[in-house]
């Protein structure tokens, strides 16, 4: 197979990781009989200093004619600055825009040899395996209007959180589609007791559900969706969630895991080319030392291989090599090792490699 992906290394963190990933990706195709073009582009704070804008046009371009778009973090305290015009945010929201992903996938699974990573007692963590669904492309992040103004001599400040039906069907169908795969069921979370667009996507996930009657369906406030992520994970399976709970209730899902470093994530749409990044953010404090946990970035890598080029078998080579590394102990810093970023890479390469 020949693939074109577009790379996006972005801030901080995001050339080391990327760079490590490249090295995996390589690895499967020279293994496997592929050939993977990779053409890399700016994108975030790096974009705003060479060109004025967190997103191009051009480079909005070269991800929407690739087959996929690999992307390493965005953002630092350098481009913090809340009246700037552009932030690195804003380009990450405009590529999810741009390419048409509405879907957020985030599996959160604990490995074995982690349990004591987390600070949650290891009974607690035994079987978790969750996959997080959160909608991209609508909710507060892009509702309207939105901004400042001045109202009765008071500085004011607005956000719309701002939902259509078709919004909520197209995710939470594809949260029931994949459930099919899985247990066979379905946690809505949500604030329907409040919010009115939780009441409308309430209302969908019910008929969503009703359509699907071979997969359990339930309903759980956001709020009690964050204590039992604490309480009782094994308990969730498929969750599916609006924009902003998708993305506080995620980063605290990371703890289960041991660490933000080792949950990727696929953001899908209608057609073949996704967006695959870590959940974790550019980690400006650590950026150029070298020590960086790939294994979020590479399991993005696998994810990529899986839903945009539907190369199943060597998704799984990746996620079973990074399994076999974890298991034999290799560990970076944020998991209590010493081994630098470019050599949790090659651990995993070596179990490609070796693999029967």
């Amino acid at each position: 197979m020949k693939a074109n992906i577009t790379l996006l290394p972005g801030d901080g963190i995001g050339p080391e990781i990327i760079n490590e990933t490249v090295a995996v990706l390589e690895t499967i195709a020279s293994k496997y009989g592929h050939k993977f073009n990779f053409a890399e582009r700016l994108m975030g704070g790096c974009s705003i200093d060479k060109f004025g804008s967190s997103l191009t046009d051009e480079t909005l371009a070269d991800c929407q004619s690739a087959d996929a778009v690999l992307l390493g973090a965005v953002g630092g305290p350098k481009w913090d600055d809340p009246k700037a015009k552009d932030r690195p945010e804003r380009g990450l929201l405009a590529l999810r825009k741009g390419l048409g992903v509405f879907a957020n996938l985030r599996p959160v699974k604990v490995h074995p040899a982690l349990l004591d990573s987390s600070p949650l007692k290891p009974e607690k963590l035994t079987g978790v395996d969750i996959l997080v669904i959160r909608e991209l492309t609508g909710g507060l992040y892009f509702g309207w209007p939105k901004g400042r103004d001045v109202k009765d001599g008071r500085e004011r400040a607005v956000d719309t959180l701002e939902y259509y039906d078709y919004e909520i069907r197209r995710v939470m169908e594809l949260a029931f589609s994949l459930a099919k795969g899985r247990k066979k069921k379905v946690t809505s979370v949500d604030k329907a007791n409040v919010l009115e667009s939780s009441r409308l996507w309430r209302q969908i996930a019910v008929q969503v559900g009703a359509q699907n009657p071979e997969i359990e369906l339930e309903h759980m406030l956001v709020d009690t969706a964050s204590m039992r992520l604490i309480t009782g994970p094994a308990w969730l399976d498929v969750v599916v969630t609006e924009n902003m709970f998708g993305d506080i209730l995620t980063d605290e899902a990371s703890v289960l895991a041991g660490s933000m470093g080792m949950l990727p994530s696929a953001s899908l749409g209608a057609g073949k080319n996704g967006l695959y990044e870590p959940i974790h953010g550019s980690a400006p404090d650590i950026a150029g030392q070298g020590i960086a946990n790939p294994t979020g970035t590479i399991r993005s890598a696998a994810m990529l291989l899986r839903y945009s080029l539907n190369l199943e078998t060597e998704a799984a080579a990746i996620e079973k090599a990074v399994d076999e590394t974890i298991t034999a102990g290799a560990r970076t810093a944020d998991l209590g090792g010493k081994l630098t970023t470019k050599q949790m890479a090659a651990e995993i390469i070596n179990k490609i490699q070796n693999a029967e």
